[in-house]
């Protein structure tokens, strides 16, 4: 920790919080959307799809609006917007006001806070760290996404047989209040942020430098599509195993929770294999074996083979993707100037975004015409194919920083 100083510990542990709090609350709003208000397939799909295409819109401003001001008093307001939304729907659940339009519009809210946060984070965390350790802040990051999506999980099954199907949402609003006073207690003088440019172009700066990078365009491409994928069977995953298979839901959050225990294997392994093999070779080894397993899922059945099923699939993704994360992570904020870092990854987790829900919104259509398990086995089919943007890197140079 010395290394990396006291402003990532805090940035650490505020982003520790909110993931473990991320990680309780998975899968609440398609339980509530599913058990209490007794939505479809395609009902489930819209939740995850117009909640993300519509943040991903209000978020498209937001990535200029980030860049010229200091990035931590935003992370802190971003925070304290999410709590705000989500503490609306223990609320309304209580009065018996709970909505489908409701879940749509906190999913709306906290989708643009999202991105906006992400922007900040990732600016500030190249401001306070050195780049020698930055693949080292990224990797402690990646390790804290995957042990809180290991626990989180489980324990939110738990949490919601016990207390209700709420309970799991008033824990994830207050991690985004410990969250602020984390980033609250960072402290420390912020430089003055970089002076908005005659003719500057907002967020357009940030695709366009994305697409005239080299190394970044493939990856951008290749990112974008798998995470799109991945998605967009998530919810038709929730319909199938609470649903027609009947898996309970802590079965349902064991066999999502407990695989990402791979994740935290593989962010450990990213330093030394980088350091071994290099960026390129890791992220294109990284990026061609977690396209192998999601087609899998498709098979799935009841029972405990089942379960046992989904559970070795799933390990086996997230150790790839836990490698591939933290290098990207580290190759982006390197090729990427100061004065920019913000609008380039407001514009790149808007595509992100918009992708995830345009083909989540396709996926659950497709779900209703030729069935769930075709669904799911579509995306993986696909996601073979995705490798095949990755051998472009192999050759390539990466572009001086300020490029």
């Amino acid at each position: 920790m010395a290394r990396v100083g006291r402003r990532f510990g805090w940035l650490w542990a505020a982003y520790a919080v909110s993931s473990y709090g991320t990680g309780l609350g998975f899968g609440a709003f398609a339980f509530l959307a599913i058990r209490v208000l007794h939505a479809g397939a395609t009902e489930i799909a819209l939740l995850s799809a117009a909640g993300t295409a519509v943040g991903a819109a209000l978020a498209v401003p937001l990535g200029p609006w980030v860049e010229f001001r200091r990035k931590r008093p935003v992370m802190v307001a971003m925070d304290l917007v999410r709590f705000g939304a989500l503490a609306t729907v223990p609320v309304a659940y209580v009065c018996g006001a709970l909505t489908f339009v409701q879940l749509l519009v906190v999913s709306v809210v906290a989708a643009a806070a999202k991105i906006a946060f992400r922007a900040a984070s990732g600016a500030y965390l190249k401001m306070i760290v050195a780049p020698e350790h930055l693949l080292a802040a990224n990797g402690r990051f990646e390790s804290t996404t995957w042990t809180s999506t290991v626990l989180g999980p489980s324990l939110g099954g738990a949490v919601i047989a016990l207390c209700g199907p709420v309970a799991t949402v008033v824990a994830d609003a207050a991690s985004y209040l410990v969250s602020a006073a984390c980033l609250g207690a960072a402290g420390g003088g912020e430089p003055e942020p970089v002076a908005r440019r005659r003719g500057a172009d907002g967020v357009l700066d940030g695709w366009r430098h994305i697409l005239g990078h080299p190394v970044l365009r493939p990856l951008f491409l290749n990112t974008v599509l798998v995470s799109g994928l991945i998605m967009a069977t998530e919810p038709l995953l929730a319909v199938l195993m609470l649903g027609r298979l009947g898996f309970s839901p802590w079965e349902y959050t064991l066999a999502f929770g407990l695989p990402c225990a791979g994740g935290l294997v593989g962010a450990r392994l990213a330093r030394p294999l980088v350091g071994r093999y290099g960026q390129h070779a890791v992220l294109l080894a990284a990026g061609t074996l977690r396209a192998c397993w999601p087609v899998g899922l498709a098979f799935v059945r009841p029972g405990a083979a089942g379960l046992v099923l989904v559970l070795v699939l799933q390990f086996c993704l997230v150790t790839c993707i836990g490698v591939f994360n933290p290098v990207l992570a580290t190759y982006r904020l390197d090729c990427t100037g100061q004065d920019r870092v913000a609008r380039t990854l407001a514009a790149w987790t808007v595509t992100s975004s918009a992708v995830i829900a345009a083909l989540t919104g396709l996926w659950g259509v497709l779900a209703d015409v030729a069935g769930v398990r075709t669904a799911i086995a579509a995306a993986g089919l696909l996601m073979l194919a995705t490798p095949l943007l990755l051998p472009a890197i192999r050759h390539a140079s990466p572009s001086s920083v300020g490029s």
